[in-house]
């Protein structure tokens, strides 16, 4: 073991380990950032299997951690494993770089693979070794960079875990932000692409210099070596306690403190104390996954929220999935503040503010996170349009004729005038459409011939009494992601072609309408192709500035010189309720993170044994694994019809388990582990010197006195 050099009173060597884990997550999270577009863009799945394939790897990397445990713990000792499966690491970021250029089988240079197959076969290789590497040294780093301090530092250690934390986050913010941006450059060696090998290539690089800073300060770690297969040793006593246990069951047997007490007969008092610490931890584990569940959502059901908002700040603009970063950015001022200003502070009260105590906080903080978002649900719900029922169909009229129309419903009769659109959606339930009737002044009335289908929306385009055209919308929702929904109607007489911001709408047949296509908030420009624009008339436009989540329908027409004008008709509204409500709901459940996540990383190293503390780390990783898994068991087993009141569920769940957690953390009593193992080592020391005195005291037996 290495002396330890310290500065500022901690060791020197933790600096090594906090850079090699700020640039390991960059690493990691910036792959992640850009891996579901690289699947649905690059390879072609489709959103299911992209999605799909990105949850099964994020999974395997919280599985894996107990792999990592066991090595480390039972044989190559933390620091072995950490570089060891840093390389694997490294060189699974590599081949995943590697997978992403398209020139790699692109032997006629049209820019796209010919192989594709090629490119999945080493995409799947690199993402398994790098589930394998991230999740096998997860558990060791943190454990590792505890390991370098001395008896008495507690305090110096507590703060290390809330640094190391700010590590995490911080180079989790910076790849989240710089690896999109790499992606959306342009390279290539025969065509010119999305640069996912240079926004591969960038996490991978820093995956080497992580593992080139951690070994530079080898000379400085404290290392301890791996003691056997503890795990091994470990199910066996719990096993032949068990067994015991049972085979004693009849009360003729007296009752033991513990029921690991019953593996006394074969297993020395040392392991199964450990044992019993152990245990104490994992018991107290059993509520934990709940807090991931809902924390966990705010890559899921809180973006989801953020794309029925408008996402503009004055001058800012902030798209929907933006938003997650703003967890990172309060981590990363929260950490600081909470340990130098609040801890200290309660401490002054005199407040015994005990671990378990902080990670009961927490949990509360995370329920009442998710009561903000349900009230800010209700708010966005107030201005979301209605969309028909299984039973309903909706139904507008635009008026694409030069004279006003009226249109007769079962129970409604409107008229339009020329060139012109029904201020909303007219919903009837389908056993009542029996008839809808069109005229205008001085013609007979026509009656409207379609098959409706009930659940849809759909716009009745007319221009006179016998000439019609109903059109299914295709939205029965807000767009997703935030975006826009733009759909053309043309009014001329032969077809024509549109193509906006890179999306083309193909030979728009004379009064049709295309389906919508999607685009980001901004103002697009477009053009309009047809036989019939005179070649002075000019064929190029702008939108309206588009927002967030709303859709227009754009009616080309010939004004009376000839030329084109376009007219915009809003179909659905834009997002007015702003995303800046979302802040407390994120600053909510950042505190309780702040306070339930370090804490526990910290709680997880100080309660376990010197050989088990790789896996007790595994142990607290693997509640998030469950955490997850809740989600997709409560998101499946019941589709809950109003989305403000699942939040409210997921609160209501983890305040009932944060009651639970807070009962059972009165019962806990926290040990020192390195005491207790101190005293065994007190008390061998103190048996070998007794036998080893009751050997001098015997005098030497002579020939002659036998």
């Amino acid at each position: 073991m290495s002396k330890s050099l310290s500065c500022f009173g901690y060791p020197l060597s933790i600096f090594f380990i906090l850079v090699n884990e700020f640039c390991e997550r960059f690493s990691y999270y910036g792959m992640r950032a850009i891996l579901v577009l690289y699947f649905r863009n690059f390879i072609g799945w489709d959103d299911n299997l992209s999605t799909a394939i990105y949850h099964t790897f994020v999974a395997l990397c919280y599985l894996t951690p107990i792999l990592g445990a066991l090595i480390a713990d039972s044989w190559l000792g933390k620091f072995k494993t950490i570089i060891s499966l840093s390389i694997v690491y490294t060189i699974g970021q590599a081949v995943i770089s590697v997978s992403s250029i398209h020139d790699l089988t692109d032997h006629n240079h049209d820019g796209t693979p010919d192989s594709i197959s090629v490119h999945v076969v080493l995409s799947m290789i690199g993402l398994v070794l790098i589930a394998l590497g991230t999740g096998g040294i997860k558990p060791c780093v943190s454990a590792f960079g505890g390991d370098q301090f001395e008896e008495g530092q507690e305090k110096r250690r507590n703060r290390f875990f809330s640094i190391f934390y700010l590590a995490i986050n911080a180079g989790s913010l910076l790849s989240t932000i710089i690896t999109p941006i790499l992606r959306v450059q342009q390279c290539g060696i025969h065509s010119q692409q999305a640069c996912y090998p240079l926004a591969f290539g960038v996490p991978a690089a820093l995956m080497a210099v992580s593992l080139i800073v951690f070994i530079a300060g080898s000379g400085m770690y404290k290392k301890f070596q791996p003691q056997g297969n503890i795990m091994a040793k470990v199910v066996k006593c719990i096993g032949f306690a068990v067994k015991n246990r049972f085979r004693h069951r009849s009360k003729e047997f007296p009752k033991r403190e513990h029921w690991l007490d019953w593996a006394k007969e074969r297993y020395d008092e040392r392991l199964i104390s450990q044992i019993k610490m152990v245990t104490r931890v994992m018991f107290l584990y059993i509520p934990l996954p709940m807090f991931w569940a809902l924390f966990d959502q705010q890559g899921s059901r809180w973006t989801l929220q953020a794309t029925t908002m408008t996402g503009r700040f004055g001058a800012i603009e902030i798209q929907p999935d933006q938003m997650q970063t703003v967890n990172a950015i309060l981590i990363v001022i929260m950490v600081p503040i909470v340990d130098a200003v609040a801890y200290p502070l309660i401490a002054k009260c005199g407040l015994n503010f005990t671990s378990l105590k902080k990670m009961t906080v927490g949990m509360f903080l995370a329920s009442m996170a998710f009561v903000a978002a349900g009230i800010v649900q209700v708010e966005i719900d107030k201005t979301l349009p209605v969309f028909p029922q299984g039973n309903q169909v909706q139904i507008q009229v635009l008026n694409i004729g030069n004279s006003s129309m009226t249109v007769y419903f079962p129970e409604e009769t409107v008229t339009i005038d020329q060139w012109s659109q029904t201020d909303d959606f007219l919903t009837i339930e389908i056993d009542r459409l029996r008839s809808i009737n069109i005229s205008s002044p001085g013609s007979s009335v026509t009656e409207v011939s379609h098959e409706f289908e009930q659940g849809h929306r759909h716009t009745l385009l007319v221009w006179a009494p016998s000439g019609y055209r109903v059109v299914k919308d295709g939205l029965n929702k807000k767009p997703e992601k935030g975006e826009n929904g733009i759909r053309f109607v043309n009014t001329l007489m032969g077809t024509m072609s549109v193509e906006m911001s890179g999306k083309v709408y193909e030979n728009i047949a004379s009064r049709d309408a295309t389906e919508y296509q999607f685009f980001p908030s901004g103002t697009k420009s477009f053009t309009i192709n047809s036989t019939e624009i005179a070649q002075e008339c000019p064929r190029d436009f702008q939108s309206s500035n588009l927002d967030f989540g709303s859709a227009y329908t754009y009616v080309v027409r010939r004004e009376g010189n000839g030329c084109l004008e376009v007219k915009h008709f809003e179909d659905i509204p834009p997002n007015t309720v702003s995303m800046a409500l979302q802040i407390p709901q994120y600053f909510l459940l950042t505190c309780g993170e702040v306070v339930f996540s370090i804490t526990g990383l910290e709680f997880s190293y100080s309660q376990a044994p010197s050989n088990m503390k790789s896996v007790l780390q595994a142990g607290w990783l693997l509640t998030v694994a469950f955490g997850n898994i809740i989600v997709l068991i409560v998101a499946g087993a019941g589709q809950i019809s109003k989305q403000w009141a699942e939040y409210i569920l997921f609160a209501a769940l983890l305040l009932v388990v944060c009651v639970i957690f807070a009962i059972m953390a009165q019962f806990y009593t926290y040990v020192n582990p390195a005491e207790i193992e101190a005293q065994f080592d007190e008390d061998e020391k103190k048996k070998k010197a007794g036998e080893s005195n009751l050997y001098s005291n015997l005098e030497p037996v002579s020939q002659t006195k036998m």
